[in-house]
Parts: structure tokens; C-alpha cells; sequence
């Protein structure tokens, strides 16, 4: 058996972390058994669809070096694979379940409907359709339809017993059945639901294993009921727990939930945000924490995922991107990080601007705050904060350091980064002053940061007069 598998989003615009993980786990369950991953539009809901999204979910893939072996923009023998343009298929296989007595058409007004729902909730009981169309007469459905009166087609579900889940994560779970509403398999427009076409393309499609959210669970009873009504093979499931945000709680915007372009455009690595989120929710066998992707595909072990919600850290994914970013090439880097720099630079040469974004390249955790660090190189005033301002009146030797700062810096006639280090160890070496008291003052005053790169470095690239001006104001 071939493994396949699906990642099957909505063109809904751009792809979020959560979604972004459940592709990676479908990616490396295929790739590491030499299997297809196939990309799948799911628009059923056509009012959500935004335009150009297909486009967009392509290059995010591309941009986290997946390959795409089947979809909507390179298709083969199992397409279309855009939901809307199989609608044909969906109700030939909906009538087939009515034929079989397995599903039943369904002619409730939204009226009707809404008068249940508020008995439900009189009862403080979640609504479930009471199957009163599941006993119309042939006649009556015959009349209904010859009449055009709107329909939906239900799945009849049994209402006694349990159905049983297998899965690879959580292991045999019973779903009693009493819970599971007759639900909407085609609507009223044509179009089928997400639970009825992801039946439907899944064994089309030949795909042997599906990785969804564990909140899904409930709903794959319902995708067991009918595999069984068809006769059909049921796929391997794998239910991963939720990635939580940073409060806590399911993601949000409020959270720290963002999509993989807002990383992007922030300058996150591609193949850091993928490395990262590998790691929420699943762990390999040994220590490692950066993986290639060919080393992810080689260590993947869907047994290891785990059951317990991972929690999205910021923090620990800036820790990843740093990481990747200092082992960049430096050409690369540089390619790279001109992207994301913004200052005007009208009277700085191309060297200059080079040595800058190299300097800090090390200090880096994300593309843009090249721009944070670097503002203070291309004003003319700068302003320090309370803890500057705290440390700089911390200890009545500062004043003395920096005059003789000033001094010293005065008299480099080739201003170089190993005459600055001369200067440095001059101050050093006249008033007896070492460690944070030597280095911390003269950064503040000419950076207006307590910390950054080596201090020589960030002399040289602030200049001369500019240091002096800073020092004697």
C-alpha cells in the first residue's frame, strides 16, 4: 500500500500555524515512507473563498520546501481536487446512500429548524435534528420533489450503540452514538459539507492516512458511519492535540496566533517556522532540536506525537529563527536581510551598509528588527530611557570615563576599528576601569543601547564626529 496523504484547507487566505503544523505532520508521515502528499482545496463554503487564495497556499508550501505531488495546479488522475468543481460526484454518492436507506432527503424550513433549536435550548440540551423527515412516505418525497421544494440530504445515523475509532494517537475510542446528529450531508445549493466531501474525495483520492485535530473526534464516528454504509476501506487516523496560544487558550489573535506570511514578512525563516512547529507536539527519540527538512523526514515517528496540547512560544520560536539566521552564509545573509532593511541610506556607501548588517548579524532574531537596532546610525539626536539614563548616574567615575572617552576618540587621526580598540584600552589602562564601568558608558552615549555588538565595531560604524558630538552633549 502507497501511503497518501491530504492537506486539505479552505481559500480562505493565508495559512495560520495551526493549519501550517497539521500540513508538516502529513508531509513527513508521506515523505518518510515514500508517499505522495496531495493538496486539496476544501470550498464548499463559497461565501468564505478569497480570490488568488489557491496561488497563495502554493507558495507558502513551496516556501516550506514541500512538494506537491498532486493538486489543483498540477493535476493527475484523482482531480479535480478543488471541492466546487466535483460537485456531480458528491450527489451521485448522496442519492447512492438514500438508494441504500443510509441518508434521506430532508425538506425542514430554516423555521422549523429554528423552533427546534429553541426547544433544545429550553431544555438545556444541545440541538440535535429529531429525524422527522426520515419518515416521509415515497409519495411525499416524490410530491416534494416534482414540487421543487428545497432540500438537504441527511445521513440517517443509528441512535443506540457505540462506533468505534481506531487511532494511532488515543488508541480505541467509543463514541456513543446517541450524540451524533443526523447531519447535512448535501445542502440545499448543491454544494456538499466538509464531513460528507472529505469522505468522498479521501477514498477517491486513495488516501491511506488522515492527520486532523483532536476536536475532531466526534465528527470521525460520523466519517466511520459512512465508510461503512459505502462498504468503503476507512483510512489511519491520527488525531493531534491543539497548539495552544500563549495565555493558555485555544489560538487567536489575541494569543499570538499569526499566519505563516505575517512571520514571513516579519523575517522568519521558512525553514525555521518549520523546524519549530515539527517540535509542537511532537518529539524524536533523541535530543536533536534543529533538523533539516530531509532529517525531519528521516526522524519522523508518528507514534511520538504526542497527546498533550503544545503551547505556541514566540520567544522560543525567535530563539529558532536566531539560530538559523547566524549559521547563514554571509552572502546569503546579506541578500537576505537587505530585504527587510528599511533606513535611509542616501549618504552611506554599499560597504558601509554591509559591514552595519553585518555586524548584527548576530543579534538578530527576526528580519525587521535589523531596523530597530540599526536607527540610532542614521539620526542625528538620540534619546535614552530610564535604565540608561539610571546606569549612566549609577557611579560618579562615568563622567570621567566618558571625558576621557572623549579625549582619547579625539585624537585617532585613521579612525579604524584597531585604533578604536587602542582607545578603548587607553581609557582602560589611565583610570583602572574594567568590565561593565569601561564598556557600558561609551556604548550608551554614542548607541544609545546598553547592549549590541562588539563595541570597536559599533564605534567605527557610528563615526567620529558623530561619537564626539553625542559625547560632549
Amino acid at each position: 500500500m502507497k501511503v497518501r496523504t491530504r492537506f486539505a484547507p479552505s481559500p480562505t487566505g493565508y495559512m495560520h500555524i495551526g493549519n501550517l503544523r497539521t500540513a508538516i505532520f502529513e508531509y513527513l508521515l508521506a515523505k518518510k515512507y515514500n508517499g505522495d502528499f496531495i493538496l486539496r482545496i476544501e470550498d464548499t463554503d463559497q461565501q468564505r473563498a478569497v480570490d488568488g487564495a489557491i496561488e497563495f497556499i502554493y507558495k507558502t508550501l513551496e516556501l516550506c520546501n514541500f512538494k506537491i505531488d498532486e493538486g489543483p495546479m498540477n493535476e493527475k488522475e484523482y482531480g479535480p481536487y478543488i471541492q466546487s468543481e466535483r460537485k456531480d460526484i458528491y450527489k451521485k454518492y448522496a442519492l447512492e446512500l438514500v438508494e441504500k436507506q443510509r441518508a434521506y432527503y430532508c425538506f425542514c424550513t430554516e423555521e422549523e429548524l429554528e423552533e427546534m433549536r429553541k426547544k433544545a435550548t429550553l431544555r438545556k440540551k444541545p440541538f440535535l435534528y429529531d429525524g422527522r423527515c426520515s419518515h416521509l412516505s415515497k409519495e411525499q418525497i416524490a410530491e416534494n420533489l416534482k414540487n421543487g421544494v428545497p432540500y438537504v440530504i441527511r445521513q440517517k445515523m443509528p441512535k443506540t450503540g457505540v462506533t468505534i475509532v481506531e487511532d494511532i494517537i488515543y488508541g480505541k475510542i467509543k463514541i456513543d452514538n446517541s450524540i451524533l446528529d443526523d447531519q447535512i450531508l448535501l445542502k440545499s445549493d448543491g454544494f456538499p459539507t466538509y464531513n460528507f466531501a472529505n469522505v468522498v474525495d479521501d477514498h477517491l483520492m486513495k488516501i491511506t492516512h488522515v492527520i486532523r485535530g483532536k476536536e475532531y473526534l466526534d465528527q470521525t464516528a460520523k466519517y466511520n458511519l459512512l465508510y461503512d454504509a459505502f462498504g468503503w476501506e476507512k483510512p489511519i487516523y491520527a488525531h493531534v492535540a491543539m497548539v495552544l496560544g500563549e495565555d493558555g487558550n485555544k489560538l487567536s489573535k489575541r494569543n499570538g496566533d499569526a499566519s505563516f506570511m505575517d512571520l514571513f514578512d516579519m523575517g522568519f525563516l521558512p525553514e525555521a517556522i518549520v523546524n519549530y512547529l515539527s517540535l509542537l507536539g511532537w518529539s524524536p527519540n533523541n535530543n536533536q532540536e534543529f533538523f533539516t527538512m530531509e532529517e525531519l523526514i528521516a526522524n519522523f515517528d508518528e507514534s511520538r506525537i504526542s497527546k498533550s496540547s503544545s503551547q505556541y512560544d514566540v520567544k522560543k520560536l525567535e530563539w529558532f529563527n536566531h539560530h538559523y539566521i547566524i549559521n547563514m552564509d554571509n552572502q546569503k545573509y546579506l541578500n537576505w536581510i537587505k530585504k527587510y532593511f528599511k533606513q535611509d541610506v542616501h549618504d552611506k556607501d554599499e560597504n558601509w551598509i554591509d559591514k552595519l548588517l553585518l555586524v548584527y548579524k548576530d543579534h538578530l532574531n527576526y528580519g525587521k528588527q535589523i531596523n530597530e537596532v540599526t536607527n540610532n546610525f542614521f539620526i542625528k539626536d538620540i534619546s535614552l530611557d530610564n535604565e540608561e539614563i539610571e546606569f549612566l548616574k549609577s557611579d560618579e567615575k562615568i563622567s570621567t570615563i566618558l571625558k576621557e572617552y572623549s579625549k582619547e576618540i579625539e585624537s585617532i587621526i585613521e579612525w579604524s576599528v584597531e585604533n578604536i580598540n587602542k582607545a578603548i584600552e587607553n581609557v582602560k589602562n589611565n583610570l583602572g576601569v574594567k568590565g561593565k564601568l569601561l564598556y557600558m558608558p561609551i556604548r550608551i552615549v554614542a548607541s544609545g543601547f546598553m547592549h549590541g555588538p562588539e563595541l570597536a565595531d559599533t564605534l567605527y560604524l557610528i563615526g567620529k564626529d558623530t561619537i564626539l558630538d553625542r559625547l560632549n552633549k
